[in-house]
């Protein structure tokens, strides 16, 4: 039996431009749902550097969450596997006979972490650990008040590219210098017959003065078809779609308005909870900034909080597809941008990392970054720059065995635990997939004979469903493996 490599080496030599003629991507290609579509494919042993199949592999297409990898690799390599966000508890004014005169601060560093169930944290290990050192500082009344300082970052929160129907969801997450609980909340909905109103039972946390205005319906079906929409620092979302009629308890989940004024009024009430009196109404440095109050008196810390390694939130970050955590992830490489010019959090972090991979020897200009995450469809990549990245972090990289493994298994784990999954690749693959409204890529690497290769396959504008597509493009590996 002809191997891969010869093959595909005969083919390069009779069809180099676009491969159209290699019967496997034909018959991909011309599927009738495929007319009109852009295809971006390249797969490359990467031990040799050879090119063994492509077609079109210098289109700019939109990657959706495949960007993720052009963000973590880049991470890994500037801020190394072993960094740590940092998160201080201080105070200004003095502590006298257990009165603090003065006010408690939460500074932080970006963090996505922070009581993160996406990590495996306990939600509110990290607040009963503060609570507790409070105490012990002597901490029993406070004159002034909780202040969240989200300084490091830009109150931009969210790309400005991102579309409407994302804002308010839950995996439209804004970031910013503070985040609590994956920035999510969980909404409860009891709902009646088909054609009646959901009621809105309660929404844990619990985020003062969120208020919702509700057009959503019942009806007879399985599952929701829902939409929560809002904006950043907006105490107003609008309910849309159906959920399944007669359900008690169903469950939708949307982002916090504004995480770091949260976690200041979450940490007043369970400090309040503990019989600690606070004065002053919760607030945060972007208010406090507003209002023109914002002051630098000298602070102490009481304590510091840190984070998992980077090695282990990028592992999160490309298993799960979270969109928080690249895009703090980007945003903290952006601290790294030391013009004077002004640019966003995100900016920054965009112009640190296409720096980055141009000094690595990677041709750029196919690379459109609007944010680390993918979720802006203005992004663009193109399977010759992911094939040439994947190759670097494969060969040359220092965290080269943490990138690789924080790739989900094909059909065992994370976002692509249904993928290949009756297939021979099973487990013998590490994709990261990305999808959005007619939008299908993965990208990642393949091991077959004792060999390792590069995989990219990108589809944008086809006509069919997702199954279809994921089943296609199934079918075009399995067939070139």
């Amino acid at each position: 039996m002809k191997t891969l490599f010869s093959i595909i080496t005969l083919l390069l030599l009779l069809f180099p431009a676009k491969l159209n003629s290699h019967p496997v991507i034909e018959k991909f290609l011309n599927a009738p749902y495929m007319k009109g579509a852009s295809v971006s494919i390249m797969i490359k042993d990467i031990d040799s550097g050879v090119v063994l199949c492509h077609y079109d592999s210098e289109k700019e297409v939109i990657p959706a969450s495949v960007m993720k990898i052009v963000t973590t690799a880049a991470a890994l390599e500037i801020l190394g596997e072993k960094f740590r966000y940092e998160t201080a508890v201080m105070y200004d004014g003095e502590i006298n006979n257990k009165v603090l005169n003065g006010n408690l601060y939460i500074r932080g560093s970006g963090d996505p972490t922070l009581g993160s169930e996406s990590i495996g944290i306990e939600r509110n290990r990290i607040f009963n650990q503060w609570i507790k050192i409070i105490k012990n500082a002597g901490i029993q009344e406070i004159k002034g008040a909780v202040i969240a300082d989200e300084s490091i970052f830009d109150t931009e929160g969210m790309s400005m590219k991102w579309l409407r129907e994302d804002m308010g969801s839950y995996y439209g997450q804004g970031c910013y210098g503070l985040n609590v609980y994956d920035n999510r909340y969980s909404l409860f909905l009891n709902s009646g017959d088909p054609g009646t109103k959901p009621e809105i039972e309660k929404s844990e946390p619990d985020i003062p003065a969120l208020f919702f205005r509700n057009y959503m319906k019942a009806a007879a079906v399985e599952k929701d078809s829902s939409y929560i929409v809002g904006f950043p620092y907006s105490d107003e979302r609008y309910l849309y779609g159906v959920i399944p009629a007669n359900r008690s308890g169903y469950k939708l989940r949307g982002d916090i308005p504004d995480p770091p004024l949260f976690l200041a009024q979450h940490l007043t009430q369970l400090l309040k909870n503990e019989g600690i009196t606070i004065a002053g109404t919760p607030t945060c440095h972007r208010i406090l900034s507003l209002e023109g109050n914002h002051k630098k008196p000298e602070r102490k810390i009481i304590t510091t909080s840190y984070s998992p390694p980077l090695k282990d939130i990028v592992r999160v970050t490309n298993h799960v597809s979270s969109n928080l955590y690249a895009d703090a992830i980007l945003k903290t490489t952006g601290l790294k941008y030391k013009t004077a010019e002004v640019v966003s959090s995100l900016g920054k972090g965009i112009k640190i990392i296409e720096q980055f991979w141009e000094d690595k020897g990677l041709n750029i200009s196919p690379v459109w970054m609007f944010d680390g995450s993918g979720l802006a469809p203005t992004d663009k990549v193109s399977a010759a720059f992911l094939c040439d990245l994947l190759e670097y972090m494969a060969t040359k990289s220092d965290a080269s065995n943490t990138f690789i493994e924080s790739l989900p298994r094909a059909g065992m784990d994370g976002s692509v635990a249904n993928f290949l999954a009756g297939s021979s690749l099973r487990g013998n693959a590490r994709f990261k997939s990305g999808s959005m409204s007619r939008v299908r890529s993965y990208a990642g690497y393949v091991t077959k004979d004792n060999k390792r290769f590069a995989a990219v396959i990108i589809v944008n504008n086809f006509s069919c469903n997702q199954n279809q597509i994921k089943s296609d493009i199934e079918q075009l590996l399995q067939s070139l493996f």
